[in-house]
Formats: structure tokens, sequence, C-alpha cells
């Protein structure tokens, strides 16, 4: 396998993209996103107001900015921007799910094809709501009074960041990001994420974060060509 190099600096968080290509056809897109400078101290979320949730954690960090071991940021969504106009992906059968737990969403950045089904799901034995506020689709909120209760549903439109909050507990927040492809991942605690797969061509890749916003680089997927890009 050949590897190729991609380093992009956001406001805030750098990626760091690697391509290892398989022969002539599809490429693993795989790299590191670190925060840059000192990472803020997380702030504490009182939860008080239910004695279910204040039960399960007392006062919670927010998760605005996580930075884990060697500057890692979690919770960037990286996807292909640009690059497959013209392409139809079906989306997948299987759903993705979406969890309320210990009175936190669960996870925080969720990513999902149009039309893919998310399993909302309740794990607390109180009151819960899901109320997405997207700009592209359609807005709802969900009450979920029971343990164990389970609802499906989907975004029909791309849609980057849409906040998902709750009504009864005002510190919970997540946010699903809805793309019309199958390339995307979302940064795990090191701040490392992977895409399989990408076909030979050429590509915005984006990294999202809700509090540092979008950046792109391009990137060129050709075989077994090495190709270097920089980005500052």
């Amino acid at each position: 396998m050949n590897n190729r190099t991609v380093v992009s600096t956001v406001v805030g968080f750098t990626v760091a993209l690697g391509l290892a290509v398989a022969p002539a056809f599809a490429a693993d897109l795989s790299g590191k996103i670190t925060y840059k400078g000192t990472p803020p101290k997380a702030t504490m979320l009182e939860t008080k107001s239910d004695p279910v949730c204040l039960k399960a954690h007392g006062a919670i960090p927010s998760e605005e900015v996580v930075v884990g071991a060697g500057g890692g940021l979690q919770n960037v969504f990286v996807y292909v921007k640009e690059g497959l106009e013209g392409q139809k992906f079906k989306h997948p059968k299987t759903p993705v799910q979406l969890d309320q737990k210990g009175c936190r969403y669960i996870p925080h950045v969720l990513g999902v094809m149009t039309k893919q089904k998310i399993e909302i799901l309740n794990s607390d034995d109180t009151l819960h709501n899901v109320h997405p506020v997207p700009e592209n689709n359609r807005e709802w909120n969900l009450a979920m009074p029971f343990k164990g209760q389970k609802v499906k549903k989907s975004f029909r439109k791309p849609e980057i960041g849409i906040h998902i909050t709750c009504n009864v507990h005002n510190w919970m927040s997540a946010y699903i990001c809805v793309v019309n492809n199958p390339y995307y991942a979302v940064s795990d605690k090191d701040g490392s994420f992977s895409i399989k797969g990408l076909p030979d061509g050429e590509y915005t890749i984006a990294a999202w974060h809700e509090k540092f916003g979008e950046k792109t680089a391009k990137v060129t997927v050709k075989g077994a060509t090495t190709t270097a890009f920089t980005f500052e």
C-alpha cells in the first residue's frame, strides 16, 4: 500500500489525513484531528432539576470541546463534501442509534445518510424528549416518557450539524450530520477517524465541529499515485 498525507489546520484544531490505498480502485482515508493550543476547561452542567439525572451523574462535563490524550479532538464530523456529484448511493437498511442514557445523548455527534433510520432509545426511567432544530429538514419534537421506549426517525435532505436538544433537561445536547454518501466518520476519544473504500477521484474533504465550524481540504485519490497536501 502507498500512503498519502493530508494536513489541514482549522481554527482551534488540526486535521491530519492519511490515505491507505488499495490498488487502482479505492482508498481508506484515515487520520487524527488534534486541538491546537491549551484545551479549555470543561463547563460542569447541573442536573439537579431531575432526581433521576442527579442520581446518575450529579454535575456532568459539557461535551462541547472534548480533548483526549495527545491533544486529540473528539466529536469532529469528517466527510466527503464534493467529488461525488451525480452518483447515487442507497441508504443503509440498518438504523443507527441515538440513546438517552444517564440524561445524556449518546453519541454526542451522530453521522447518518439521508433517509436512513435513526433508532432513538430512552434508557432512563424519566421523561425525555428529542427536539431537532434543522434548517433544511422538517423540525419535530418527540416526547419519550418510558424507559425502554424506541422510536425511528429519518431526515430526507443532507444537513450538517442539526442540533438536538431536550426541552425537559436543558443541558442535554447532541448533533446529527446527514449526508447523501457513505463516506464519513466521527473522530473518537483520541481524535482518530477512518473512512473506508473511497473510490478514485478528486474530493473536497470537510471537517466540522460544533464550536469551531467547518474547514475543507482538497484530496486526489488515484490508484497507487502518492499525493501530499498541506493546509494551514
